[in-house]
């Protein structure tokens, strides 16, 4: 597949994800796909498998964030690979806390859907901002 369809369908993988629509992320998605989310404390790290592992993944995400991208990414591509990169702010719901995130995902698309993806994010941001407030002390 050429480097511009490759770029089109992680174009058309972001409009889906903007517009939470899961069937027109599934359709882009390989069956076995694999999106590694790194960082701890925070409740969308860690390594998501697979159609059940996206769906559950998105699920959490709509549960816990709200994320705004105030400039459109940037795409870069060589072979079968498309780096993306970009800005978004955003809160925590379960805290009311509010990031800042400057990402990369670096995505791989092989017959026309998307194998892996590997998000590098500001994990310490995401982690503060999941972070409950200690109760104050009587």
């Amino acid at each position: 597949m050429s480097i511009e369809k490759n770029v089109q369908i992680v174009k058309d993988f972001f409009a889906a994800m903007g517009r939470r629509d899961k069937q027109g992320l599934l359709a882009l998605s390989a069956e076995d796909i694999e999106w590694i989310v790194p960082g701890e404390n925070w409740p969308l790290a860690g390594t998501h498998r697979g159609h059940a592992g996206l769906a559950d993944v998105l699920q959490k995400a709509n549960e816990t964030v709200e994320t705004s991208y105030p400039e459109p990414p940037e795409f870069i591509a060589q072979g079968d690979r498309v780096l993306v990169v970009g800005f978004a702010t955003g809160r925590i719901k379960a805290t009311n806390k509010l990031f800042e995130d400057h990402w990369v995902f670096d995505i791989t698309v092989r017959n026309g859907k998307l194998t892996n993806i590997r998000e590098y994010i500001d994990t310490q941001a995401l982690a503060r901002a999941s972070e409950m407030d200690a109760s104050p002390r009587p």
